[in-house]
């Protein structure tokens, strides 16, 4: 039974580099050097270590001031996360789901027990487990539920983490850039160095704005469309484990989960579909 269920449970996740989010930093990255270059300005004019130390140091008290030291671990866990992300195969785990259907129709739900270890999906294992111990399907479906929106808040605190840090970079670059302006202004007298100075001074907003901008901002977003993906992921399997539990027919099951596939996906699907009679007719 171990055997059978190994091949019902094909590898639909695996983890990948995410060659878009390199390909976003490298290129925003390769845009700002450009573009100071292109002024005929020196990269060296832009570094100024009194700057940095405000902003990178104001932005990370501010952000301890605000949030919490789990929240702010498990944030700081999804940064790894970006960059090698799980990747899951729809259609193998809808595939994988209609497997379990037939198997249950025939041996009962007693076998969730025995295919539950071999799962591709953590969600999908825990849940079927979930499914032996709570009798009442609404039960069950409001346990799913609130599994579904414990993530799903998660997520949200993990993305508002950085959001908040980058909403408060750019102003404490100004705070920077008011303390270099006040420096300057002390040497009034000397116009050569007032002009020189006041250009440093706003180095401080840039990167206030660029690290709010380039760096937390677009982070808090891409945590949010990782979660969003996440949980469309666990609302198929809970779907797919309540209808288990209900004795869907295995044909009515894919239908129903298959609302769940991305559009390039089922047309794809339908393509396959439509080659088989094709070439049934060609052999005959």
């Amino acid at each position: 039974m171990e055997k059978v269920a190994e091949k019902l449970a094909p590898k639909t996740e695996r983890r990948r580099l995410d060659l878009y989010l390199v390909a976003g930093v490298a290129i925003a990255a390769c845009a700002m050097f450009a573009g100071v270059l292109s002024t005929g300005i020196g990269l060296a004019y832009f570094l100024h270590p009194t700057g940095a130390l405000i902003v990178l140091g104001g932005t990370l008290g501010v952000t301890l001031i605000t949030t919490p030291p789990s929240a702010l671990y498990n944030s700081l866990g999804r940064i790894r996360n970006l960059f090698a992300t799980p990747v899951t195969n729809r259609e193998a785990l809808i595939d994988e789901i209609v497997s379990y259907a037939r198997l249950s129709r025939r041996e009962g739900k007693m076998i969730f027990e025995k295919i539950a270890p071999s799962c591709s999906n953590e969600f999908l294992r825990n849940a079927l487990l979930l499914a032996l111990d709570v009798k009442d399907r609404a039960e069950l479906q409001s346990a799913l539920e609130m599994e579904l929106r414990l993530r799903e808040r998660q997520g949200e605190v993990d993305a508002k983490t950085f959001e908040v840090a980058g909403g408060f970079a750019p102003t404490i670059g100004i705070i920077g850039t008011v303390i270099g302006l006040i420096d300057v202004l002390r040497q009034f007298s000397n116009i050569t160095a007032v002009g020189s100075g006041i250009g440093t001074a706003f180095v401080s907003t840039i990167y206030g704005l660029a690290l709010a901008n380039l760096l937390l901002l677009p982070m808090a977003h891409r945590i949010r469309a990782r979660v969003a993906e996440r949980f469309e992921i666990h609302e198929l399997i809970s779907e797919g484990v309540l209808y288990l539990v209900d004795g869907a027919h295995p044909s009515l099951l894919r239908l129903k989960l298959a609302a769940f596939l991305r559009e390039a996906s089922v047309k794809k699907k339908n393509d396959r579909r439509n080659e088989l009679p094709l070439a049934s007719g060609a052999n005959g």
